[in-house]
């Protein structure tokens, strides 16, 4: 192994964890890490075809993830936020984009249009995970926040297909709008179609088989088969990845296929950014300096004037208004992805130096953001002249992910529990590898998916939480599958109680020694049972059985209370 791939990678690794350490994304550690390692600074590796092609896949799975985030349930839910604050600021930070550019550039109407769109989109992977660091992804202005990225997700589809309009290639509006209309229609077909018909029964036969690794390459066979199928019909292969995610996020394994894929998605998505960072032209940019630095400096403040117009209209508290506002203010992926499919697809809807001086604005504004937001930090705490208030979060019920109860395990037990809560209205979700019991629960209205609860990363996206989770109840009946559980709930979410199931003392003694705070074994509980109508029958009363019952729990369960106690 050549020299300059341990470089590379130890470059890599100093940049994140000095960027993360400092609370700033691990995108603007990848673009660093290209920009360093490419043929304009230390000259690690020349961007070639195998770096391009890495970088497509990047592409793909970036669509893929953004459309396993879109739900058809989750965007009826929140239609009011995505389609009235999410389309306003489109459209406001478009309009106040458009004249400045017709202006000062020479630029069709169209390659202007196309471009105040391109800006207006903001970075959903950097603006979810600075939320997530700030633990105010579960406020209302991390949810409005939320809506407006899925609202700029979704209009990602018509831009897409609207390259060629934009490329001048065809300027009739009214048949590329019917263009449009028919391929939306037909694509929610497919995927009701796909998804029903061809995609479940598949991934059900798979998943019967507990085979990890059928399970990947049936996702990412999905993923390439849609690419492939919608680059034939001449649209972008990201298109078909996006298509494919929102299949999968229609099934019951989408929480599964989100834990599963999210290792390769983060490696290819670095090598997106990574490469995008090679290609960047320094010593072109360095002569543009100015016009890179005035495109910065102008895109952040007409970003954040638009946004905080449009909230303050909408009635968000100021504090809300600025805080999203400074959030949304940078450029995005979509941007990114659109200037590196027209290079791809030799799409000429502007000049090729204007590419790179774009490319270079959204690049910087996106390492801008967390260090503007770490500014408004400070300025705060310093008693600046910034409105303060503190953020209130979102309760339970409103929103889509957010059960009091974790239900590890669907068999006979967890059903009874999911029963006995379902009739008290106390929300909660359930998980088992079981297929036939998912299935067998979902008809039965049972809210159960299928996951594996032994993985943190699908907890994590069923909802559980450090505060928000009030119990978990492991109903597994494999004695280590549920020791693990429990050590995975704990790493997540370490005061949350949890009640296990046991078989018997032992698996009892040791599931409390890992941290459940009860654990009942069921064969001793089952013969007290058993007894207990033996007795009955011989003529013995209630009274007299239920003291002998408690004097036999008192010595079964002595060690178990011990441990407990110690514990």
């Amino acid at each position: 192994m050549s020299l300059s791939v341990l470089i590379f990678f130890a470059v890599l690794f100093a940049l994140v964890f000095i960027l993360r350490a400092a609370r700033i994304g691990t995108v603007v550690a990848f673009l660093f890490a290209g920009v360093l390692s490419g043929p304009f600074v230390l000259n690690l590796f020349q961007l070639t075809d195998t770096w391009s092609f890495l970088g497509e896949l990047g592409i793909i799975f970036l669509w893929f993830n953004i459309g396993l985030q879109i739900n058809m349930k989750r965007l009826w839910k929140m239609k009011r936020t995505i389609f009235g604050f999410g389309a306003a600021q489109v459209m406001m930070v478009a309009v106040m984009l458009f004249p400045i550019l017709h202006m000062t550039t020479s630029w069709s109407i169209m390659g202007g249009i196309m471009v105040a769109l391109l800006l207006a989109m903001s970075s959903t992977s950097e603006d979810l995970q600075l939320l997530a660091d700030r633990d105010e992804l579960n406020t209302n202005m991390g949810h409005q926040t939320f809506s407006i990225l899925l609202f700029q997700d979704l209009l990602s589809i018509p831009l897409l297909a609207m390259l060629p309009v934009f490329a001048g290639r065809s300027f009739n509006l009214g048949a590329t709008a019917i263009d449009i209309l028919v391929l939306s229609l037909g694509l929610i077909l497919g995927v009701v179609v796909v998804g029903r018909f061809i995609l479940n029964p598949l991934l059900r036969m798979v998943a019967k088989l507990r085979c990890k690794e059928a399970f990947i390459i049936v996702i990412m066979l999905t993923i390439v088969v849609w690419a492939v199928l919608l680059g034939l019909c001449g649209l972008p292969a990201g298109l078909g990845a996006f298509m494919a995610g929102m299949l999968m996020s229609e099934t019951i394994y989408r929480h599964q296929i989100s834990a599963e894929i999210a290792p390769y998605s983060m490696l290819f998505l670095a090598l997106f950014f990574v490469s995008l960072g090679m290609g960047l032209n320094l010593p072109f940019l360095m002569d543009k300096w100015y016009l890179v630095l005035v495109g910065l400096v102008g895109l952040i403040a007409l970003k954040f004037l638009a946004i905080f117009i449009v909230a303050r209209v909408r009635n968000v508290p100021t504090y809300d208004a600025t805080k999203i506002a400074l959030i949304l203010a940078q450029g995005g992926e979509f941007g990114l992805l659109m200037l590196q499919t027209m290079k791809q697809g030799g799409i000429n809807a502007i000049p090729k130096s204007a590419e790179e001086i774009l490319a270079a604005i959204i690049i910087l504004s996106i390492i801008a953001t967390p260090l503007l937001l770490a500014v408004y930090d400070w300025v705060q705490k310093r008693g600046g002249k910034f409105p303060k208030r503190r953020a209130h979060c979102i309760k339970d019920s409103d929103t889509a992910e957010a059960p009091a109860v974790v239900i590890c395990g669907f068999g006979r037990v967890g059903q009874i529990v999911a029963k006995m809560l379902a009739a008290q209205k106390i929300p909660y979700v359930a998980i088992d590898l079981s297929v036939n019991a998912v299935m067998v629960g979902r008809d039965a209205g049972y809210n159960v998916v299928y996951g594996d609860s032994t993985n943190g990363d699908v907890l994590g996206c069923l909802g559980l939480r450090p505060r928000t989770t009030r119990a978990v109840v492991v109903a597994l009946d494999n004695a280590t599958t549920a020791r693990d559980t429990i050590l995975t709930v704990k790493s997540i979410a370490p005061r949350v109680k949890i009640f296990a199931r046991a078989r018997n003392l032992a698996d009892s003694k040791m599931l409390m020694k890992e941290g459940a705070a009860e654990a009942l074994p069921e064969t001793i509980e089952s013969s007290f049972a058993l007894s207990h109508g033996v007795l009955e029958h011989l003529g013995l009363s209630d009274a007299k059985i239920d003291a002998m019952m408690d004097e036999m729990r008192a010595d079964n369960y002595e060690k178990l209370c011990l441990i407990s106690e110690n514990h």
